[in-house]
Parts: structure tokens; C-alpha cells; sequence
């Protein structure tokens, strides 16, 4: 592709992303990607289409519809998954804590709390290793994990423990 060519692909990026990205939002969630990739198979192109736009649309629309295909089977996947995972908790005797609420809870934390809390509680790790295992500092990985389980103390409205100085 020539530098003309590669010129009017910058104009068509400015002057028709926006309208292929809104485009695109008809079949799929992710439709910046969809528009991305095809102006990537618009610059591999041998020879510029005789008409880019109506090309374009094509090809964002092919890769939409592909895209939402892709994000149903995924869906449809990892809810099976979901369903046949364990619980994370065990149902106590005295039922003090429910469950269902806990994980929903636990899911709407910022991934890097709930990778730190679930890590220390479920994966018996130290702050050191969260450390490690998350890119942090254990200073860093303390501070998520005692952020994480005060925000699901207040999202599920258990007290915080007494306490106690020696």
C-alpha cells in the first residue's frame, strides 16, 4: 500500500470510525475491536477496494455478527462451567453467613481485591506470595486484601470484628 493509499485510510479511520463503531454496537459488545480489525484487513490489503466504505461496513458487519457468535458460545460455556463448579463457601450449620450473597458480593469487587482476597483466604498464601503472584509490593497486596474484605463487610452488613490490642 502507498502512501497515498495509507493516507486515505488515516481519513477514513477519522472521517468513518465513529459510524462503524456505532455500526457495529447493533450485534456485539465489542465493537471498537470489530472496527480495529478491519482496518487492519483494509492496510493488508493488496490493493485498496474500489469502494473502502461500502467494504468496510461489510467487514464490520461480518466481523459483528463473528464477535457476538463468539460472545454467545463463550456465555453458554462458562455458565456450564459456572454450574458445575463447587460453591466457595460450605453452608455453616448456624447459616451465618449466606453464601449466594458472599460470592455475588465477592464478584463486584475490582479484580485486584478479589484476586488478593481470594489468593490469601482460598489459596493459603502469604502477602509475599500474593505479592509475587500479583506484580506488588506485599504492602500493596495487604492493602487490597483489607480494602476487599471491609467493602464486602459493608456490601453485606457484617460488623467488623472486635479488636483487641495487646
Amino acid at each position: 500500500m502507498g502512501d497515498a493509499e495509507a493516507d486515505a485510510v488515516v481519513r477514513l479511520i477519522r472521517d468513518r470510525g465513529p459510524a462503524l463503531v456505532l455500526y457495529a454496537q447493533q450485534w456485539c459488545r465489542t465493537p471498537e475491536d470489530v472496527v480495529q480489525d478491519a482496518f487492519l484487513q483494509l492496510l493488508r490489503q493488496a490493493d485498496m477496494p474500489a469502494d473502502p466504505v461500502a467494504w468496510l461496513y461489510r467487514v464490520v458487519r461480518n466481523g459483528s455478527i463473528n464477535a457476538a457468535r463468539t460472545e454467545s458460545r463463550r456465555g453458554r460455556r462458562e455458565s456450564l462451567a459456572s454450574e458445575s463448579r463447587p460453591p466457595w463457601f460450605e453452608p455453616a450449620v448456624d447459616q451465618r453467613l449466606d453464601a449466594e450473597a458472599a460470592v455475588e458480593a465477592l464478584e463486584q469487587l475490582p479484580i485486584e481485591q478479589r484476586e488478593s482476597i481470594v489468593a490469601r483466604l482460598w489459596g493459603g498464601l502469604s502477602y509475599e506470595q500474593v505479592a509475587v503472584l500479583t506484580g506488588t509490593s506485599p504492602a500493596t497486596a495487604y492493602r487490597r486484601y483489607v480494602s476487599g474484605l471491609e467493602t464486602l463487610r459493608e456490601k453485606m452488613r457484617i460488623p467488623c470484628p472486635a479488636k483487641t490490642t495487646t
